[in-house]
Parts: C-alpha cells; sequence; structure tokens
C-alpha cells in the first residue's frame, strides 16, 4: 500500500484530507464582472454545501486552436482580478502558467500554480515551479500513460525544497478529436503517492473538434464526476460557467454553474456512502 503524501492549500483545504478538494472556475477570464459574479456564486455554494472549493481562471489561454480565438486580459492585469476575487470570496486562487519567467509572479500571487497538459514535460518549467516552494498542480498530458507519471513526480520532487505536487488526471488522447477516461489511471497514478483530482470537463473535450476551437460533451461530465470518485481521487476539477453557451473557451464541455450544486449533492453521498478513498496499491 501506498501512503498519499496530502497538499495543504489553505488552513480549510487540505488535498488528500478528510474531505474532496474542487477546483471550480470559469476556463479563461472574460470580463472582471462575469469573474466576481462566479467567484461569489461558487464561495456561497462552498459555504451551503460545506465543501472546499479552489476558485481557477486563466489569465491567458495561451494554448488556442486558432490565432483569433480568445486568450485573456494578460499576467499583470489577470493576478490583480484574481487577487481581488480571492479578497472579496476568501476561496484560494489557482491559474495556469505557460512560461519561466511568470512562476515568481504568480508565486505571489495565487495558493496553487496549475501547470498545463500540454506542457507538463517542459523540464524548466516543472523545476521553476517546484523552485517557487508553491504547491503545484500538473495535469497530466493527453500523450502520456499513467505511469509516465513517475518520471515527472521524480522530476518535480528533485528539487530541493520543492512545493507539495498534485496530478490531475484529464483523459488521454483517442485518435482525431477525442479523449477518452481510462479509470484504471487513477489508481496507477495515485500509487505514485501524490494526491490525484480528476478534471471531469476536460476529459469529454473534443480538441479542435469545432475546426478552429475545440468542442465537447460537457452533458457526459457530471457522469464522469461520479465515475471517477467511486473509483477513488482527493478531487475535483471542473469549469463552470453562467451560460456555457456563450464562453469564450471551452464552453462545450463545462458544466453550467446553476448545476454544480446538484453535483455536490451527488458527489458528497458517494463520499459518506465510501469514504475517504484508500490508499492505492503500488
Amino acid at each position: 500500500m501506498t501512503a498519499i503524501t496530502p497538499v495543504r492549500i489553505t488552513d480549510s483545504h487540505l488535498i488528500g484530507g478528510e474531505k474532496p478538494v474542487f477546483i471550480f472556475g470559469p476556463c479563461v477570464i472574460e470580463s472582471e464582472e462575469i469573474l466576481h459574479t462566479i467567484g461569489k456564486q461558487l464561495a456561497a455554494l462552498s459555504k451551503e454545501k460545506d465543501v472546499p472549493i479552489i476558485f481557477k481562471a486563466s489569465f491567458d489561454k495561451a494554448n488556442r486552436t486558432s490565432h483569433e480565438g480568445f486568450r485573456g486580459p494578460g499576467l499583470i492585469e489577470g493576478l490583480r482580478m484574481l487577487a481581488d476575487v480571492r479578497t472579496e470570496t476568501g476561496l484560494p486562487i489557482t491559474t495556469d502558467v505557460h512560461e519561466v519567467h511568470q512562476v515568481e509572479a504568480l508565486a505571489q500571487t495565487v495558493d496553487l500554480i496549475q501547470l498545463p497538459a500540454l506542457l507538463s514535460r517542459q523540464t524548466d518549467l516543472v523545476l521553476a515551479c517546484a523552485d517557487s516552494g508553491l504547491p503545484t498542480s500538473i495535469k497530466k498530458g493527453q500523450f502520456m500513460a499513467p505511469w509516465d507519471c513517475r518520471p515527472l513526480i521524480d522530476k518535480y520532487q528533485s528539487r530541493a525544497g520543492a512545493g507539495k505536487l498534485i496530478i490531475i488526471e484529464r483523459g488521454t488522447s483517442f485518435g482525431y478529436n477525442t479523449l477518452v477516461s481510462d479509470m484504471r489511471a487513477l489508481p496507477i497514478i495515485r500509487s505514485c503517492g501524490v494526491p490525484v483530482i480528476y478534471d471531469a470537463t476536460h476529459s469529454v473535450q473534443a480538441p479542435g473538434g469545432n475546426g478552429t476551437s475545440s468542442g465537447g460533451n460537457g452533458y457526459l461530465a457530471p457522469s464522469m464526476a461520479r465515475a471517477a470518485m467511486a473509483v477513488g481521487v482527493e478531487g475535483l476539477f471542473v469549469e463552470t460557467h453562467i451560460d456555457p453557451s456563450i464562453a469564450k473557451s471551452d464552453g462545450p464541455n463545462m458544466i453550467a454553474l446553476n448545476e454544480l450544486g446538484a453535483l455536490l449533492d451527488d458527489i458528497m453521498a458517494m463520499h459518506q456512502a465510501i469514504g475517504r478513498p484508500a490508499a492505492a496499491v503500488g
């Protein structure tokens, strides 16, 4: 049996503790108004359901199918907006990092650094995140087998003073414009001793599926979330929006904000029935 090393984000947010932790938010910062509206509703949901939520939004969607795709406000303005949401809501915040020079600014602002899937094997970026000392979540690349996470974890943990690490599973490439979730991946990655978060919305994405943008099947995301919780993970990642049909990035695979409460009811009922996930078998 392999023990999971918990990752503390705040006093009330322990990934790998007794409660699952949820990373929720819009794909990209579209406007200050939308960001704060979603943040306040997620804070209210966290209080109502008594669950720990980390707020996520990207300041830049550097990986877009088309050069005309909306990218966001950029590093400086985006981090300011995220910090304001944390002040207003009390929720811890996370966002993507894309380049080594951005790590320092993120480490001074956010509570958790997120490294995107397509950059998961960028050695300099992985090591810069480790050197920051801040907790880091690395999304397993769509091109990686679950056991490929072992050298990735070793790479991150090779740095003295490295922050604690989380792996986010978000599906594996399966032919053109298609991802598939192999639920065997969850215990395999957990056997490395790190908490695993399941990304329910990106796992139902269709990368580049709409020609100049990604498509997806958001209606399947709740089912995938429930399946992952049944197998055993330390939490869930879900992108959400007031109206996914008008979201400027990844709308087709999102779960609408007004549907999250029912999903959390299901997930917490499962958690009560199953209990804390058992340590993974190595």
